[in-house]
């Protein structure tokens, strides 16, 4: 049985309970990040702490990120949870109050929960095939640059994704790509530039993406961030996706159209390796 960490304890996660009138239950009013953890090591940390601190400062929710010594939380869950290679997902909510549509009074404690997920990361067969992608509208609420538990139309998409037999969803508003359900998107174009979303209220700045930024940038490859339309993927040499599971994962079809020749690119699949290399570096 896995050790989740629960507001300050380390429990089996049997004996881990929230209450029912805990607002991320009732409101989605919590906030999340996704490590990934590769040879018991977890990738950009600090990153993914510094972006938790922003969305809660953005949410207003009362948590002091080093208060919690999450770093000896991630450690201590990889410790006693013998993970070598997955994530650890981390949520705090406003905590628990009696239902009403205004905070709750100041002082009222944060929930604050984390756990493992052993999962295969480097060895993912999607690599190696390439994933197949479908569009459409983007309907979400309008910050989705704060990572929020507001998951439902991400999840509704996903499951659009499996009935129409494909891998996942890009939304669009528009003819205009934001990101996919729980990625951001890139394009190499025929010029060999790497294009993705400028950040903003519209996508979620992406830890992944921007390590991803950096790397790209050290071989040399020109960077453009800026909108780019569906059209525009599709006649794309090459597209791919970076998240924290899915480090740079090559799309190979759009809307049934191939991207290229239809195979993984070359220039995607180097730029997985290097990100392998980066993950594995000692911290």
């Amino acid at each position: 049985m896995r050790t989740v960490y629960l507001n300050g304890s380390f429990v089996p996660e049997g004996d881990a309970t929230v209450s029912i009138f805990d607002r991320g239950l009732l409101f989605a009013d919590a906030v999340y990040e996704v490590c990934s953890v590769l040879d018991g090591r977890i990738i950009d940390q600090q990153a993914h702490l510094a972006r938790l601190e922003r969305s809660l400062a953005e949410m207003a929710i009362a948590h002091d990120v080093a208060a919690t010594d999450w770093a000896s939380v991630l450690a201590t869950l990889i410790e006693r949870n013998g993970l070598s290679e997955g994530t650890i997902y981390m949520q705090v909510s406003r905590g628990a109050a009696d239902r009403d549509f205004l905070f709750p009074a100041p002082g009222t404690p944060a929930t604050v929960f984390a756990f493992t997920q052993p999962r295969a990361l480097v060895a993912n067969p999607m690599a190696e095939r390439g994933m197949r992608i479908i569009t459409r509208p983007d309907r979400r609420w309008g910050r989705r640059d704060i990572k929020t538990v507001q998951l439902l139309y991400a999840s509704m998409m996903k499951m659009e994704a499996k009935a129409a037999g494909v891998d996942d969803v890009w939304l669009a508003e528009g003819d205009v790509i934001t990101e996919g359900t729980s990625q951001n998107v890139c394009i190499i174009t025929p010029q060999g530039h790497l294009v993705t979303r400028d950040l903003g209220h519209h996508i979620l700045p992406g830890v992944t993406r921007l390590s991803l930024i950096k790397i790209a940038r050290a071989s040399g490859i020109t960077i453009e961030e800026r909108p780019f339309t569906i059209a525009e993927a599709q006649g794309a040499a090459e597209a791919f996706v970076t998240s924290a599971s899915l480090f740079v994962m090559p799309v190979v079809e759009i809307d049934g159209l191939k991207v290229g020749d239809g195979l993984p690119g070359i220039e995607t699949m180097a730029l997985r390796a290097a990100y392998i290399d980066h993950a594995r570096e000692p911290r």
